[in-house]
């Protein structure tokens, strides 16, 4: 089971910049193709960027077209939860990172194989760490 990270909202205001706390503490979204992680292709190991829980692998990204990092599965099944999301007239799956809590997109069936999963991330939920040669 993974430990949880638990701040006050103050900390989590000192730890965070505003765009980051807004998708991560308030579960907003940044503009479809306007994200820092969208278009890297350097192979490495994507973070949470409220507290630096390993989450997804270069390996499984992917160019969905959606505007945002798309990925097939975390890293570890454990490293996310899923939530079900019922904002916005629509029923969807929330991502949360298993140790903060923090928000960081949504998942969908709609993915290539292997698990046809599309995990749609915000770059601000995420920090990146390429692979070292």
């Amino acid at each position: 089971m993974t430990e949880k990270l638990d701040l006050t909202d103050a900390e989590w205001r000192d730890k965070l910049n505003p765009e980051q706390y807004h998708i991560l503490r308030e579960a907003g979204t940044e503009r479809a193709f306007t994200g820092k992680y969208e278009k890297n292709k350097q192979a490495g190991m994507y973070f949470c960027a409220g507290c630096g829980t390993p989450l997804f692998s270069s390996d499984t990204k992917y160019n969905s077209g959606s505007g945002w990092p798309s990925y097939t599965a975390p890293v570890e099944p454990g490293a996310v939860d899923e939530h079900r999301d019922a904002t916005h007239g629509m029923v969807r799956t929330e991502v949360r990172c298993a140790t903060c809590e923090g928000h960081l997109g949504h998942v969908f069936p709609d993915g290539p194989g292997p698990t046809g999963l599309r995990y749609c991330i915000n770059s601000a939920a995420l920090d990146f760490a390429p692979k070292e040669d």
